[in-house]
């Protein structure tokens, strides 16, 4: 399973800044750096809450889900 964050479209498209956006959901530069890039194993429900409070957005806009080759053959070898 491949989870990617779509946030650097989303922060360009609001005009807003990664250093403001940061002051407003309350983690630093670098944490924010690292979620943009998709450096991060997990995110905080909090986290995600307030970027999409900031960012008026749905996590759904955030978090993008796609399966990954592996998992694909592994059904098809299950079945």
């Amino acid at each position: 399973m491949a989870i990617t964050i779509n946030l650097t479209v989303l922060i360009a498209k609001r005009g807003i800044s990664s250093k403001e956006l940061s002051r407003l959901i309350g983690i630093n530069e670098q944490n924010l750096s690292l979620l943009k890039n998709g450096k991060v194993k997990g995110i905080r429900l909090e986290t995600l809450n307030q970027i999409c409070k900031h960012l008026n957005c749905q996590p759904g806009d955030i978090l993008i889900y796609t399966e990954d080759d592996d998992e694909e053959n592994d059904d098809k070898e299950q079945a």
